[in-house]
């Protein structure tokens, strides 16, 4: 794996790359702003939809299962990312881009047209379906029209989708459900999609693939598609439900969890059994790829602190509104993207594992400084933190995903974005059911003593009765919001420790070089030849 000093690190694998790396083609403009809008799709979903609840809930009811229309979704997202990368390096980008937008909006129009909440829970899971091709295919794709001293561009491109969709999805969303119908929220979509639709189909170019009676015929891995498909289900959906819809020892997260261990060796049985597999070996026996899935898991776990906990602290303990409260987390979407497209003038000069380091590291020093804010405090204490927090993270993140990608090939290329993905998706969901745990584990031990009888005894319900400072006493609301400040205090030092968990993987497991795997992109042919060093200099 490594060579000698931590050099280099040898490809394995598949050995030559067989589809040529396409040329870098002129004119991109009209395929970027293609990549941007169908970015836009995925990245405004949740934060459009969330804004737009209580006027669902009021029209279809089915307020005990309405958190399916984030679970669903999420679910269906993660669990294809694998999938929809391996079909991209078999059949090409394009028509696995071409047919998640389709899906996506053939999602918003059904969900638009939701008769109930069951049916608004199924539909979700369509749009899902069809966000996991978004996601993941639109990151491949801008790796493959950028070389690697470009990338950045590309990805800051990306990433400022992300922070415009956090500031004005909520926007868009409270104004379609107060002065239109909820059910716009969706058809919405449409416009944004046809025209993404349109730029792929006329802009969006591949190299030509083998053909003939020479050219190796595609082969699909169906039942290993079936055994992840089914695997991560069952662990994501014991890990967003344990501890809401039922408690973690009870027999349903017990089953779950035993189920989906049970089909997770299954998974790699078929796995190492088939000629073509959905998730190759490969991914894991490669330090450079099995390192950066880690670490990028991690920051995964990391951002539940931030993206669930803050916006409740921020209500609950400093007494903020929910608009208010909105931008004190968004103000981490506006330095993220600035440090990702000032993150190439660090690597460039001292490679990627040494910037992710960095980043992680002065992440792990900002997430330890949360529970020394005073309290309550004020609001641009914690603001100031999400905003260097975001600086942090750019700074990790992007040179992982850019470093990753540039040490494979075309046809490697899909399932590698896909598997950086995947992990940091599953990060989430496992920091969602570990953090919310501690919340209200803490929560319990801090309400034990509490100054008065029947107080609420969970993060959601403090929070409803907060809302309503008339219902309690006042030694009772300081009690509650005193609670809340303690356990979200133990949420970030969580954080911390993931942060953590980070860093030892870089230092420990990932090479001293990534090992670069060299384009000509003057002819579009790749080699593999791999480079001593992480990045261009000079």
């Amino acid at each position: 794996m490594n060579g000698s000093g931590g050099d280099t690190e040898a490809i394995s694998g598949s050995g030559v790359d067989p589809v040529p790396s396409p040329p870098v083609p002129r004119g991109r403009g009209p395929a970027v702003a293609a990549l941007m809008l169908g970015m836009a799709l995925a990245a405004i979903d949740g934060t459009i939809v969330s804004t737009a609840v209580p006027q669902i809930l009021g029209d279809l009811g089915g307020f005990a299962v309405f958190s399916w229309l984030f679970s669903g979704y999420l679910l269906a997202v993660t669990v294809t990312l694998p999938v929809y990368g391996k079909l991209s390096d078999t059949f090409g980008r394009k028509p696995v881009l071409i047919a998640g937008i389709i899906l996506f909006l053939v999602g918003s129009v059904l969900c638009a047209a939701a008769w109930n909440m069951a049916a608004l829970i199924a539909f979700r899971v369509v749009q899902g379906l069809g966000g996991g091709a978004l996601q993941g295919t639109v990151q491949t794709i801008a790796a493959d029209l950028y070389p690697l001293k470009e990338r950045p561009r590309i990805q800051a491109k990306l990433s400022t989708v992300w922070a415009t969709s956090a500031v004005a999805g909520p926007v868009i969303g409270g104004l379609l459900a107060a002065y239109a119908d909820w059910r716009w929220i969706f058809l919405i979509n449409l416009p944004v999609g046809a025209l993404a639709l349109w730029l792929v189909v006329r802009h969006l170019h591949e190299p030509s693939r083998p053909r003939g009676a020479g050219a190796p015929r595609p082969r699909i891995d169906w039942a290993g598609a079936l055994a992840v498909f089914a695997t991560g289900a069952l662990l994501l959906t014991a890990l967003v439900q344990g501890g809401v819809a039922w408690p973690w020892l009870s027999a349903p997260s017990l089953g779950l969890l035993a189920a989906s261990a049970v089909l997770a060796v299954l998974t790699v049985v078929i796995e190492r059994r088939a000629a073509d597999p959905i998730i190759p070996g490969w991914v894991w026996r490669r330090r450079t790829i099995a390192s950066a899935n880690l670490a990028l898991g991690a920051m995964g776990l990391l951002m539940v602190a931030p993206t669930v906990f803050l916006p409740t602290y921020a209500q609950s303990v400093l007494g903020l509104g929910p608009i208010a409260a909105g931008f004190v987390l968004s103000v981490m979407t506006l330095s993220w993207p600035v440090s990702a497209a000032l993150s190439n003038r660090v690597y460039n000069r001292i490679g990627f594992r040494r910037t992710a380091i960095i980043g992680m590291g002065c992440a792990l020093l900002i997430l330890l400084s949360f529970p020394l804010l005073p309290y309550p405090g004020e609001p641009w204490q914690p603001a100031l933190i999400m905003l260097l927090l975001g600086a942090a993270l750019g700074l990790f993140q992007l040179p992982l995903i850019v470093g990753v990608q540039s040490t494979v090939g075309w046809s490697e290329r899909g399932t590698t974005t896909a598997s950086v993905l995947f992990c940091r998706q599953v990060g989430q969901s496992l920091g969602a059911a570990l953090f919310g745990a501690v919340a209200n584990g803490v929560l319990a031990s801090r309400l034990a003593d509490a100054p008065a009888p029947g107080l609420p005894g969970d993060l959601d319900a403090i929070s409803h009765a907060l809302d309503d400072p008339g219902a309690l006493s006042a030694a009772a609301t300081d009690h509650l919001r005193r609670a809340v400040d303690a356990a979200v205090d133990q949420v970030y030092i969580g954080a911390a420790v993931a942060a953590a968990v980070a860093l030892l993987v870089l230092v420990f497991v990932a090479p001293r070089r990534f090992p670069i795997l060299t384009e000509d992109t003057d002819t579009g042919a790749g080699t593999t030849a791999v480079s001593s060093a992480e990045a261009p200099r000079g």
